[in-house]
């Protein structure tokens, strides 16, 4: 086996490792182990676990943002466009589902550039302009475009997270209920939405210009 061929055969196996057992539950003699090699191999290679757990998150992020990149830059309709956005993650959920195992476990060793959440936040960033785009045709304040792309890309995230382990129902149902509440929630947005509660509660200090103590 070449250096090449050996460090693939390590990450293929650290991969299954760490989506089995997590970051902390996974060790270098047990990575050793299953590849059939001494520790000194994987040292070698990688320096350590850090090391290898770095190469995994990092290819499985450069998989998924790839992924919704190639779909979002095609344009097309908001709509359409979410409606990839939350197909493709679960297409990447479907195929790799070890490697969405990782992305979305905590690790201490993550880096602020290898996390699910930057991830996520990548793609947010991605459908900003479209959104504002969307806000300013509706004229509403195209401003709060960022905070509504983190809303709609954590929604799909989240629920991405609760369907790895129900895979029920299809993952082309899951995707129109996502869009059926982002979709039809974006078209009815209010100008300077209120908390009812708080508008009904005239001695609430939470109500938009009530002074702080």
């Amino acid at each position: 086996m070449t250096g090449s061929e050996r460090r693939e055969q390590l990450v293929t196996i650290s991969r299954a490792l760490f989506a089995e057992k997590g970051f902390e539950g996974t060790s270098v003699e047990e990575i050793a182990a299953r590849a059939k090699v001494s520790k000194p191999v994987v040292y070698e290679h990688f320096g350590g676990k850090e090391g290898i757990y770095a190469v995994v998150v990092d290819r499985e992020v450069q998989r998924l943002l790839g992924m919704l990149t190639e779909q979002l830059g095609a344009g097309g309709h908001p709509k359409v466009i979410v409606e990839k956005a939350a197909l493709t993650l679960l297409d990447y959920i479907e195929a790799n589902t070890d490697g969405f195992r990782i992305l979305v476990r905590d690790s201490p060793v993550a880096q602020a550039t290898g996390t699910f959440s930057s991830l996520i936040g990548d793609v947010a960033t991605q459908v900003e302009h479209l959104l504002a785009e969307q806000f300013r045709a509706r004229r509403l304040d195209p401003a709060a475009a960022p905070m509504y792309a983190q809303m709609l890309v954590g929604l799909i995230a989240l629920t991405g997270q609760w369907w790895l382990e129900a895979r029920h129902p299809d993952k082309t149902v899951v995707a129109a209920h996502m869009v059926n509440l982002a979709w039809n929630g974006l078209k009815g947005l209010e100008r300077d939405p209120r908390l009812s509660s708080l508008a009904q509660d005239p001695s609430s200090d939470r109500r938009p210009g009530a002074a702080r103590g």
